[in-house]
């Protein structure tokens, strides 16, 4: 596991524009550690490493970004603030769940 959690969002294909490096991205896709079996290609940065964003065969013409990579900060407090928790079932104890936002125990998306 990468980590405890991620806070991601989905984007639309048609509506994610790559300004530049699109084609720099290093990818790497499998389907073993996939709880739908689906496969799931991770696509990163090739100089720093930093996972862009991610796409599944589950779930074709999205792709789901890390809220990280967002460089408009005020985003993420609006527009971007997260409304859905999947796999709440596996949260430490110790973190508590987002106010006003829906909780799931598996995945919905």
């Amino acid at each position: 596991m990468a980590s405890t959690f991620a806070s991601n969002f989905v984007v639309a294909d048609a509506a994610l524009k790559h300004e530049r490096g699109e084609d720099t991205l290093t990818r790497w896709a499998q389907s073993k550690t996939i709880a739908s079996g689906s496969t799931m290609e991770n696509s990163f940065c090739p100089t720093c490493g930093t996972l862009m964003y991610r796409r599944s065969t589950k779930y074709p013409g999205a792709s789901i970004l890390r809220l990280g990579t967002l460089d408009d900060v005020s985003l993420m407090e609006g527009k971007m603030k997260p409304t859905v928790e999947q796999y709440v079932q596996n949260r430490v104890s110790w973190l508590k769940g987002a106010d006003g936002v829906e909780q799931h125990m598996g995945a919905v998306y």
